[in-house]
């Protein structure tokens, strides 16, 4: 069977992002056939119209790895209720110019997990709404907010609780089988 290709989008640039600990615990429990690839986003200028002329390589970049994935899947913290400016701007630049959205039509999840109790809930509405209007197809259950403590996972993806891990199995189950409906 041939590989389905996830591009992973983190809205974190910390080094130690919880959620790019989330991204690998997802990783982990997805079938062999399933390769996630991480998105570079901490080399992209702030999106300006003025690009629409001439992409700045790194902004190409972004959308030919975009466009090269089946599947996509957003991990995000939560910054003062809404989308980190990260993913947003990345978001922006693969989107644009009018007419070349490079989402479009790929099916996605949105995830994330923060340290305070709602655990990233209006970044993922936020973020929502955005896809919706972009056209990418996006999970709509399970809903994952986890409420992160350092000890739940590891750097390598690790899940510590067994309550986490098959919440989390749960979810990436649904997900596979949901990226797998858009399979080319």
């Amino acid at each position: 069977m041939s590989q389905i290709k996830i591009a992973v989008l983190v809205g974190s640039l910390r080094a130690d992002s919880f959620n790019r600990r989330l991204a690998r615990a997802v990783e982990k429990l997805a079938p062999d056939d399933f390769a996630f690839r991480h998105l570079q986003l901490n080399d992209l200028p702030l999106y300006s119209q003025d690009f629409d002329a001439a992409y700045p390589a790194t902004a190409t970049r972004l959308k030919k790895d975009v466009e090269g994935a089946d599947g996509l899947l957003f991990v995000t913290p939560e910054y003062n209720r809404s989308i980190p400016g990260v993913l947003k701007n990345a978001i922006d630049i693969a989107s644009r110019p009018w007419g070349t959205n490079s989402f479009a039509g790929k099916p996605a999840a949105v995830i994330g997990t923060s340290i305070g109790s709602t655990g990233t809930a209006m970044a993922q509405q936020h973020l929502r709404n955005v896809l919706a209007y972009l056209d990418v197809p996006t999970l709509a259950q399970p809903e994952v907010f986890i409420h992160f403590r350092d000890d739940l996972i590891a750097d390598d993806g690790s899940i510590a609780s067994d309550g986490t891990r098959k919440f989390l199995q749960g979810f990436v189950d649904d997900y596979v089988a949901w990226i797998r409906r858009f399979a080319r």
